[in-house]
């Protein structure tokens, strides 16, 4: 005979969002008796729902909770198998199950399949008798909370044992999201034999976890999988974050859930979703430890791709002042015609936490794109959305040194689609329930084919003119262009000038063309590093054939890749002077081993005439080198200059990217005009370099070391100082942190 069923909850957390009101609400208005326990008073439970006091089950304020998420779902899989032992007949729901239909089942077992051909059974809807053998069982399995539970992965098991071993047990709090929870339901459901008394899908899990977004999708979606089995339907609350995300919080209209929401007469603006889905609009601060861990370094730009990280993007701003782009793409691959619903909210945040308008840029069109050194995609494409729409952002969003941050979901096609265009690192591999083998992975993109490209050959005749000369190969050319006695030997990447450049010049076309001066152009057209025989060939035969010769002075200029090539090439005209930013001596493993960047040219050759900077730079007659010392990679290939002929040009705490620091504090130009024409001397570059005390990079980079170093009454002398000249967010924050102990 069926029986109307009494079910219980627990609510550990404030006040209630609308998604716990709605579906409170839904069993109240079906007629289907709810408790609802807390430890707390909560000021908005809707009508009808019966409270009581958490204590009745479990008197304790130890809430132990799943610290990698910090989440108190582990105390709720703790305490709702108490109440069920406490409470006869009382079906355990979690505050996210709506009331499809009134629960009227016979049995005292209670509970579903979670998959599609699946034996697992997931715990958002349970009832076991209080008496049962599975009921004693479970809660002695859960009185030790350094158990290693037979369920789990053996490779995690074999790790619990080996810490166990070392006297290092790992706690309950620190074990995988759900160990609790669906995986031991399932394991003593197996054990018990009672598969056979589990609801099938229908019951409460009609729409799955993969699934889950139809349910802030058309309603039709939702209602064509529900059928006459459906009783308490799982709304799934990680949708809160996907809501928050991507339309301020509140369902969108015509969606499953609006249509509830209409139904039970609940406002969601009058109690917004809280945690996860408040990105947004909350000031988070966020751990920049997983940027740290892509080994990007300090990031001078970063993106934002399709607006679910604000947390990242602030921290990341206020540690290197990096400048913000917003990419607006939608999940279903389109660039909207009018801004999407979360770009205004967004910017008003980020404002409101102190970062400047002009730091700000908002791209709606794949032509907009510029590169930057760090893309987030997460909760993204490859996890939430289809991994293909990324294609209209990566060749734009990315340069050969930028990293994406991207969530992959496990059986979504994104790691092959993503290793077909470059290089994939798992960072964390969230194996649990929950995220479904979500992973968080580093994206290192492949370098662009080293092809030649006519437009290019077209355009580079034409600047050389009836003077000049353009030689080329399939991956790399040279571009002469004669103006007056001094030459400048330039490194660019063919890629840079001719996709990223409003100009489509080579580096510093203008600049060299303002001073009169003559200018070879050496392009590349990957990030080769210049390692080709044809290369050497071509600046061997211009020795051979005197033409460095006809200058009175000569000077290599690159940066980073092309810092290398300037300094390793001067090599073809003996008496040249090299000016060089950042550069790498070598990346040849047997000489640098500890060089853990560029893994696309380790397997080049690097021996040769051509191929250590740091010796073939000797036959220079000044070799000017502009780097951050604090730069442990930067500094290690500088030390191997170690000629009479190298002066170093230091400048702490301004990051691999040296050029772009100067050009930001206004002193680029001077320095590098002084440096080239032979008049900058290490007291004027000082001199210049004054400019960072007002750079809020600089300041910050500073602080943060201070602190680090164990200086407080140092650093905290430093920040009063700097906000004595204005606002600086990071440093007000920091020191507030410091007064606070």
């Amino acid at each position: 005979m069926a029986r109307t069923r009494e079910v219980g909850t627990l609510w550990i957390g404030g006040e209630l969002s609308w998604m716990e009101q709605l579906c409170l609400k839904s069993f109240v208005d079906a007629g289907q008796k709810i408790t609802l326990f807390s430890y707390e008073d909560i000021p908005n439970v809707p009508d009808g729902v019966i409270r009581r006091d958490g204590r009745e089950i479990l008197d304790t304020d130890d809430f132990i909770k799943y610290e990698k998420k910090n989440s108190y779902a582990l105390f709720a899989d703790y305490w709702r198998i108490h109440m069920i032992a406490k409470c006869p007949s009382m079906i355990w729901v979690d505050t996210d199950v709506y009331c499809w239909q009134v629960m009227d089942y016979d049995s005292d077992y209670v509970m579903g399949f979670e998959l599609p051909d699946s034996d697992r059974v997931n715990n958002a809807v349970l009832g076991l008798p209080y008496d049962a053998a599975i009921t004693a069982d479970i809660l002695a399995f859960m009185e030790d909370r350094y158990s290693i539970a037979p369920f789990l992965p053996r490779r995690r098991r074999e790790e619990y044992e080996a810490a166990r071993a070392a006297g290092k047990p790992v706690h309950i709090t620190q074990q995988p999201w759900g160990v609790w929870g669906p995986m031991m339901i399932s394991y003593f459901a197996k054990k018990h034999g009672l598969l056979t008394k589990v609801q099938p899908l229908e019951a409460f899990y009609p729409v799955p976890f993969p699934d889950r977004t139809k349910m802030i999708k058309r309603a039709q979606k939702v209602e064509d999988c529900l059928t006459d089995q459906t009783t308490a339907l799982h709304l799934w609350a990680s949708n809160k974050r996907e809501l928050g995300m991507r339309f301020g919080g509140i369902p969108k209209l015509g969606s499953f859930l609006d249509v509830l929401l209409k139904k039970h007469q609940i406002r969601p603006e009058f109690a917004p979703l809280k945690g996860r889905a408040n990105r947004v609009f909350e000031p988070k601060s966020a751990d920049l430890g997983i940027i740290e861990a892509t080994g990007v370094g300090a990031v001078s730009s970063i993106a934002d791709l399709g607006g679910t990280s604000p947390g990242l993007v602030l921290a990341a701003y206020d540690r290197w002042d990096c400048d913000i782009t917003l990419i607006d793409l939608t999940q279903d691959g389109q660039w909207p015609q009018q801004p999407s619903d979360w770009v205004g909210p967004y910017i008003a945040h980020l404002q409101a936490q102190g970062v400047a308008e002009d730091r700000l840029r908002v791209v709606s069109q794949a032509s907009a794109l510029k590169p930057v050194d760090l893309l987030l995609n997460l909760s993204n494409f490859g996890d939430v959305a289809k991994v293909k729409h990324l294609s209209a952002v990566l060749d734009g969003a990315l340069h050969a040194d930028s990293v994406m941050l991207s969530d992959i979901r496990k059986g979504s096609g994104a790691f092959p689609f993503l290793r077909g265009l470059g290089e994939v690192e798992t960072l964390v591999d969230f194996d649990d329930p929950v995220t479904q083998n979500v992973a968080r992975v580093k994206f290192s993109p492949a370098p662009p084919q080293t092809t030649a490209n006519p437009e290019w050959a077209k355009l580079a005749q034409e600047l050389a003119g009836p003077q000049g000369f353009y030689t080329e190969n399939d991956s790399h050319s040279f571009l002469y262009i004669p103006r007056g006695k001094t030459l400048v030997v330039t490194f660019d990447n063919l890629d840079i000038a001719m996709e990223k450049r409003d100009d489509r010049r080579p580096w510093g076309f203008s600049f060299i063309e303002k001073q009169g001066w003559s200018m070879l152009g050496v392009m590349a057209g990957g990030w080769t590093w210049y390692r080709d025989p044809w290369v050497f060939s071509e600046f061997d035969r211009l020795a051979a054939q005197g033409f460095f010769k006809q200058f009175d002075r000569v000077v290599f200029y690159g940066a980073s890749m092309g810092g290398y090539a300037a300094a390793v090439f001067s090599a073809a005209c003996p008496g040249a002077e090299v000016v060089v930013f950042s550069p790498q001596s070598t990346l040849d493993k047997a000489i640098v081993p500890w060089e853990t960047r560029y893994k696309v040219v380790w397997d080049k050759d690097f021996s040769g005439k051509y191929g250590d900077a740091a010796q073939a730079s000797r036959t220079a007659k000044t070799v000017s080198i502009l780097y951050d010392p604090y730069e442990p990679l930067d500094a290690g290939h500088v030390a191997r200059f170690t000629g009479d002929n190298v002066r170093h040009l230091r400048a702490p705490l301004l990051g691999h990217r040296l050029g772009s620091s100067l050009q930001q504090m206004g002193i680029l130009t001077p320095v590098i005009l002084g440096a080239m024409n032979g008049t900058l001397t290490q007291a004027e570059f000082y001199r210049h370099l004054r400019a960072r005390r007002q750079f809020p990079r600089y300041q910050r980079e500073l602080f943060s070391r201070a602190v680090e170093a164990g200086h407080p009454k140092l650093a905290a002398q430093l920040a009063r100082w700097v906000l004595a000249q204005g606002d600086n967010r990071a440093i007000r924050l920091g020191l507030q942190k410091l007064q606070q102990g």
